[in-house]
């Protein structure tokens, strides 16, 4: 009984997502806000994240002022279970890539779900002068 509503909780969640950005949609973008062609642009975006995947890969920390940062988080090894035989398995330990995004990215975000103001005529300085 509970796959019916597992499904359904999956497809009310899927309607509320919004629609993906591809990375060709990405390279788009750059194209058309900087007046480049789409070659350079896709230059620019595949620079980009190579230069991060790089940094990760050595290690690194890269933080986005106002954006974000990217950093590795470790995972320890552990004994986990085949899923199809229920035998205990080894995992290996392995380095994720995690992203934690800055406060203004979060503001940013979040800027539209505000509710508006009812007394917008009171909320201003010119009201507190007055």
């Amino acid at each position: 009984m509970l796959g019916p509503l597992r499904r359904e909780r999956r497809e009310l969640k899927a309607e509320s997502c919004m629609t993906r950005m591809t990375k060709a949609e990405l390279v788009e973008e750059v194209s058309r806000v900087s007046d480049l062609t789409k070659k350079h642009s896709e230059v620019i975006v595949d620079t980009v994240f190579q230069s991060i995947i790089d940094a990760l890969h050595r290690g690194e920390k890269i933080e986005l002022r106002g954006f974000g940062s990217f950093r590795l988080r470790k995972r320890e090894p552990r004994k986990g279970r085949n899923p199809k035989t229920g035998d205990k398995v080894d995992v290996p330990p392995k380095r994720v890539p995690y992203f934690k995004p800055g406060k203004e990215l979060k503001d940013l975000i979040n800027k539209d779900d505000e509710p508006p103001s009812n007394d917008t005529a009171s909320s201003g300085p010119e009201s507190a002068a007055s």
